[in-house]
Formats: structure tokens, C-alpha cells, sequence
């Protein structure tokens, strides 16, 4: 009887799942292999960011932070964020240096500390009497800001994006009434930016601080006064234990804007996506901040005059009119130090003017009905 022809299918079907099942340990092997690469063949890279403020701060403190675990999960872990705040790698105001220097890769913190280096750099935190946080950040993302706060940082091979803001600020603490504008004279006042130079041409001392330095200076008489922020992080510092009264309004800063800056250099490394994530966690960490501010300052208040007996004043006019006047003289000779500050206080005012009769109209009329009774 004949031998069927179906063994020989029979034999080479299973020297073919013999291959098979080899090509598959093979490759199986190989993935194994593979498995534990070094961080750099996945594309991860961790970056160092310092913060001009103290460690685990309420609000701003802790900003940082949640910027970096957000970069860190779009990312799905490829950009890993270390947080150093201020002092632990750097002193706070070296953060800009150690970023330009690449010493660290971004820092976080508020433009008015690099006046230093331009005094532009306090258009894109606050200055005196200028715009609130929602016209800062029309004017920032639709009003040529960004693209001037870039060519201006771009000077420091820094990339600069808005990345907070703490809202309109209190006046600040003293020991003493202000009564008159005479009070200022002679007095040691915490206020950086050019609120400070405003306040010297009343007669002031300014001093610049760190924000972890100030209850101990006051504490100690080193200081008369001090602004800080809102009653948030007011009352966390424990400022009513070392001063009597509260003043209103915060005229040196209607709306603080903060930043995070990036090393050029990383900035261009990094892959569009990257780029993007960078740019995205730092606008919704602007939203998330002021939401933040606006809601912990009015219960904070509440707990600054009701548990803590804080005596809460606002200057008298005659005070409020000279400061306005000296702001309008700093504002005018800051503009003139050069073509690029120039061009930046022009587009500056220009977009608070028309913002300005707009909300006069809008939230000024409709917020004095509100308070009505």
C-alpha cells in the first residue's frame, strides 16, 4: 500500500512551527532584553526648577509644584520636574541667573525681582497702578506682550510664559497709622519693583526682601512696615502678630502676574509636544492660581478681623493722590531708559487705557450696585 503523501505536509508543517515557535523566543529574548533601558534611550529628562519662594508656602508656594506634576503627566513621565525652592539650590532672587546660566533649567517666580537686569521686567508682574490680572493676561496672550516679554528675555537666553497671579494686593502692614503723606518719611518699608521707588520719593526707605525675611525683620524693628501679598499668605506668615494695622489698596501691585522661565537652549531641545505641555501647564496654573487667591483671601479676611482683631485701614486720599502722581513720574522715566522698554510701557498703557473705560463702565458701576444696601 502506498505511504500517503499528507506526512511529508505532515513533517513540514512542524518544522515550521519548530522555526516559528525559535523565532518567537528570538524575538521574545530580544524584548526582554530591551526592557530595562537606561532613562535617556526613553526620552526622559529631568529638569531642575527654582522657585523664588519658601518652602510649601500656601498658594504660590506650592505652584511650582503643580506645574511640574502636570508637565510630568502629559508628558506620561518623558519630562520629570525637580523643585528646589528658594535657598535650597539657589538664593531666591538668583533663580533668573541660575536659569540663564544653566545652572538650573526653569525657575518660577515674579519678573519685578530681575529689575536689576531691566526695569522692563516690571511690566510683566505689576506696576503701580496699573493693570489687574485679567487685563495682564488679555494683554499677555492677545495684546503683543508675549511677544514682547520674549524679545525682552530673550536678551538673558530665557523663555518666559505666565504661569500665576496672586490678585490685587493689600497696602500692606505697619506699626503705625498713615495719616498723611508726611508719615512715610523716614519710614523702613518691605516693597520691591518700583513700588519701592515710589514710596522712597515720599521719603521712604524700601527694602527687598525675600518673602521668608520679612517676619523677622519686623519682628526685630529692622523694618516699620511691610507688603507682602493678601491676607492668604498674610496671615500664614503671621504678619498680625507683628503689626497693627492693615492698609488698602495695594496701589504697588493691582495684580501680580508670576512666571516661569526656561533656558533657551532646553527650551529649543525639547520636541513641539514638550513645548506644548510647557506652555499649556503654565496658562491653566495662571487660571488655578488667581481662582485660588480670590477664594483663600476672603475667608482669610474674614479670620484677619474677626478672630485676630485687625485693624484694617485704607489711606487717606491725599496719600492715594501722591502715590498716584509719583507712580505717573516712575512710570514716565522708566519708559525712557531705552527703545525696548519704551516699546513695551507704550503697548503696556495703551491696551490698559481702553481696558480701563471699558471696565469702568462694566465692572466698576456694576460692582458699586452690589455693594449697595
Amino acid at each position: 500500500m502506498p505511504k500517503k503523501p499528507i506526512a511529508k505536509n505532515t513533517q513540514r508543517r512542524k518544522a515550521l512551527k519548530t522555526l516559528g515557535a525559535g523565532a518567537v523566543g528570538a524575538v521574545g529574548v530580544a524584548c526582554a532584553s530591551a526592557l530595562p533601558l537606561p532613562a535617556y534611550a526613553k526620552g526622559i529628562r529631568t529638569l531642575k526648577l527654582v522657585t523664588t519662594w519658601p518652602k510649601n508656602l500656601p498658594g504660590i508656594g506650592n505652584t511650582p509644584e503643580i506645574i511640574a506634576k502636570n508637565i510630568e503627566d502629559m508628558s506620561d513621565g518623558q519630562l520629570r520636574i525637580k523643585v528646589f525652592a528658594a535657598g535650597e539650590l539657589v538664593p531666591a532672587f538668583e533663580a533668573f541667573d541660575a536659569v540663564a546660566t544653566g545652572t538650573a533649567e526653569m525657575y518660577h517666580g515674579a519678573e519685578y525681582y530681575w529689575q536689576g537686569k531691566s526695569a522692563a521686567f516690571n511690566f510683566f508682574t505689576t506696576v503701580p497702578f496699573g493693570m489687574l490680572p485679567q487685563e495682564l493676561a488679555a494683554w499677555i496672550h492677545f495684546g503683543g506682550g508675549q511677544e514682547l516679554w520674549e524679545e525682552l528675555s530673550a536678551k538673558f537666553n530665557i523663555r518666559p510664559f505666565l504661569a500665576g497671579n496672586t490678585g490685587l494686593q493689600m497696602g500692606g502692614w505697619f506699626n503705625r497709622e498713615i495719616n498723611s503723606v508726611d508719615d512715610f518719611r523716614g519710614l523702613k518699608m518691605r516693597m520691591p519693583g518700583l513700588g519701592g521707588e515710589v514710596i522712597r520719593r515720599l521719603g521712604a526707605v524700601a527694602v527687598a526682601l525675600p518673602g521668608g525675611e520679612i517676619f523677622p525683620a519686623m519682628k526685630s524693628g529692622a523694618i516699620d512696615a511691610s507688603e507682602w501679598n493678601g491676607p492668604w499668605n498674610d496671615t500664614v506668615f503671621g504678619f498680625h502678630q507683628v503689626a497693627e494695622y492693615y492698609y488698602c489698596p495695594g496701589f504697588h501691585e493691582p495684580g501680580a502676574g508670576l512666571s516661569l522661565g526656561v533656558n533657551q537652549d532646553v527650551y529649543n531641545d525639547l520636541t513641539t509636544a514638550q513645548k506644548t505641555m510647557i506652555r499649556v501647564a503654565a496658562h491653566a496654573e495662571n487660571d488655578r492660581t488667581l481662582a485660588a487667591y480670590n477664594y483663600e483671601n476672603a475667608r482669610s479676611y474674614q479670620t484677619l478681623i474677626h478672630k485676630h482683631k485687625v485693624k484694617i485701614r485704607t489711606y487717606p486720599d491725599d496719600v492715594v493722590l501722591a502715590l498716584r502722581e509719583k507712580s505717573q513720574d516712575v512710570l514716565a522715566e522708566v519708559a525712557a531708559k531705552d527703545e525696548l522698554t519704551t516699546k513695551i510701557y507704550k503697548s503696556f498703557k495703551a491696551f490698559q487705557d481702553i481696558s480701563l473705560q471699558w471696565r469702568s463702565s462694566a465692572d466698576d458701576i456694576y460692582n458699586q450696585w452690589r455693594i449697595k444696601t
